[in-house]
């Protein structure tokens, strides 16, 4: 069994878990009002609810037609991508998964590169919907053949992640050979492709949000057989859990999540990686706190991010560069935190 990066922090009460769960919704809160203030006009706290309360009607155009719907597709998209961090960490119970193992990524970006390129589209809110569809085919493909895979060769959960690899490089290489024919498709990627919050309207935020709230219903229904899987697939059979089940559920929840999260905000890194190492450090390794604290502090971190990215430089840096430079660290110290602990 591979070693888990995080350190567990199994003295953890009911009471310490609810009081950092708090301490993270605080945090949220205190991000998504300045997610509303700050941009290329920055808004008082006083002219945020007067553009709240349409009070205001240039405060109110701010908000409600560019800051509103960009908030929402951050909370939507970061609380995806970090929940099927968690699922994908377990299920293959590799410390270094994240949701685009499955090819879910490539298979979101490959959905919406051929709405560009073959049919046409230009507007964003048409993506969102081919890069789902995207995600789910190449998520329940890749899981599928990983399951028989392993039930032929009698292999473990590598095999879950190398399969993933594979179907994630093949559909890569898919993408770039359309957007090699086609100059325009890959000038409209690029700037979805880097990750970024910037110009996403309401409807996208419509358009995705059904998708991640089934997705995160079924993470928190899979959470107990989630516990027992991580102990093993014999383990966990014999504590009553339905292995089969629980795993199925779980790879088609990380395709609905990351396929929704990808299509509208583009592969944005590292909340799908260091945001469950760090829930799990905080919460322990039961799942039901570390899905409701990654649901926080996913969200928390992407919109940090943009916010940063529109305050830093008079243009604006995309969310997923900022994500990177602000992941990386965390991870690192998470690494170093493990290393010490099992020196």
């Amino acid at each position: 069994m591979p070693v888990a990066l995080s350190v567990p922090r199994p003295a953890a009460t009911a009471r310490g878990r609810a009081a950092v769960c708090a301490a993270a919704a605080v945090l949220l809160g205190l991000i998504v009002i300045a997610s509303l203030a700050f941009g290329a006009r920055d808004l008082s706290p006083a002219e945020v609810w007067d553009g709240l309360t349409r009070a205001d009607p240039i405060a109110a155009s701010v908000v409600w037609d560019q800051r509103v719907p960009r908030t929402l597709v951050g909370l939507l998209a970061g609380a995806g991508l970090a929940v099927a961090g968690v699922l994908m960490q377990t299920l293959t119970r590799n410390p270094l998964a994240d949701p685009r193992i499955f090819g879910v990524a490539a298979g979101a970006s490959l959905g919406v590169v051929l709405g560009m390129s073959v049919l046409g589209l230009t507007g964003m809110g048409q993506y969102v919907w081919l890069g789902i569809a995207g995600a789910l085919v190449a998520g329940v493909v890749g899981y599928a053949v990983a399951t028989l895979a392993t039930r032929a060769a009698g292999g473990g959960t590598a095999t879950y992640a190398l399969t993933g690899a594979a179907i994630d490089a093949s559909l890569s290489a898919v993408v770039y050979a359309v957007l090699a024919t086609n100059v325009q498709s890959f000038d409209r990627y690029r700037f979805w492709a880097v990750g970024s919050l910037a110009g996403r309207g309401a409807d996208i935020a419509i358009g995705m949000a059904p998708f991640l709230i089934a997705g995160l219903l079924l993470a928190f229904l899979a959470a107990r057989g989630l516990d027992g899987l991580q102990l093993g697939a014999e383990t966990a059979a014999g504590l009553g859990h339905r292995v089969g089940l629980v795993r199925g559920t779980a790879a088609v929840t990380v395709a609905l999540l990351t396929g929704a999260a990808v299509a509208a905000a583009g592969p944005v890194g590292f909340i799908g990686l260091a945001i469950p190492h760090l829930a799990r450090w905080a919460v322990g390794a039961g799942h039901r706190p570390q899905l409701a604290l990654s649901l926080l502090l996913g969200p928390a971190m992407l919109l940090a991010a943009d916010v940063i990215g529109r305050v830093i430089v008079p243009g604006e840096v995309p969310a997923g560069i900022i994500c990177a430079c602000l992941g990386a660290p965390l991870l690192i110290a998470l690494v170093r935190r493990a290393r010490t602990v099992h020196a």
